[in-house]
């Protein structure tokens, strides 16, 4: 009997021992997850302003825009994934400010040119502690339902030179680059390109530097930071065994921005 009891002991001793092991291997995965997500930022607010067909249809067919089955862009669902999406539609409504909190982070991605307000108010958003993600591509390749001219169309040709220049950076497009997607390396990672732009720092500038030979910058400006890519390929719509490498990067991207210092 007092062996018996001995062992019935030893084996609880063991799984309380077993259960402690696994509860801080659990508490180590979820700290190691919080410092690559970035920590706080990390399922907090994601604004999105876009020209882009991520969070609606591009068809030319209203009945199926109101298709409610039809699953969501990728990139809709990997933003989810990481943060409260919030649709946004003016970088600076009624004139204000740009109505999103500065610890928040704002993807913006081949959007429409931005009138004179809403550049102050994107600059001051940033400079107060804001995060971005920013997509500029001054050659779209992805295919629109839309004809060239209609205002559904995404924007074909970025414009964002009032901007791009207050923060120390001038966009370029080689016209004699051959066209065809292709994989480039991009802050530690592959990332698909297709006729991709390319960066240079303004004389003077200081607080942005170049990466990928140009095809992305990192800005630190004031309190906020701006990771900025010369193409929106990585975004565009793709079958199912394309998606893991664009939604890796676009990841990839969240992540490093959320980390900057």
């Amino acid at each position: 009997m007092i062996v018996q009891t001995s062992q019935s002991g030893r084996r609880i001793a063991l799984a309380l021992a077993l259960v402690v092991l696994l509860a801080l291997a659990a508490a180590v995965a979820l700290a190691e997850r919080s410092d690559e997500g970035g920590g706080a930022r990390e399922h907090g607010l994601i604004g999105l302003f876009t020209s882009l067909p991520i969070l609606w249809r591009e068809t030319p067919d209203l009945a199926d825009v109101l298709v409610s089955d039809a699953p969501p862009h990728w990139a809709q669902a990997a933003i989810a994934d990481r943060g409260k999406l919030v649709a946004i539609d003016t970088l600076a409504p009624d004139g204000g400010p740009l109505p999103l909190d500065p610890d928040a982070i704002l993807i913006i991605a081949q959007p429409r040119p931005l009138a004179p307000e809403e550049n102050v108010a994107l600059d001051d958003w940033v400079r107060g502690g804001g995060r971005l993600l920013l997509f500029a591509d001054p050659l779209l390749t992805s295919h629109s339902a839309y004809a060239l001219g209609d205002k559904r169309r995404p924007q074909d040709v970025v414009l964002l030179s009032p901007i791009l220049a207050r923060w120390g950076l001038a966009l370029h497009f080689d016209e004699a680059q051959p066209a065809g997607e292709h994989e480039v390396e991009l802050f530690g990672g592959t990332a698909p390109v297709n006729l991709p732009g390319s960066f240079t720092l303004s004389p003077g500038s200081a607080g942005c530097s170049i990466e990928a030979h140009g095809i992305a910058a990192r800005c630190r400006i004031g309190a906020g930071r701006v990771i900025a890519v010369a193409d929106a390929a990585m975004l565009k719509d793709a079958p199912a065994n394309a998606v893991a490498t664009r939604r890796t990067a676009l990841e990839r991207l969240l992540r490093h921005l959320a980390s900057e210092n």
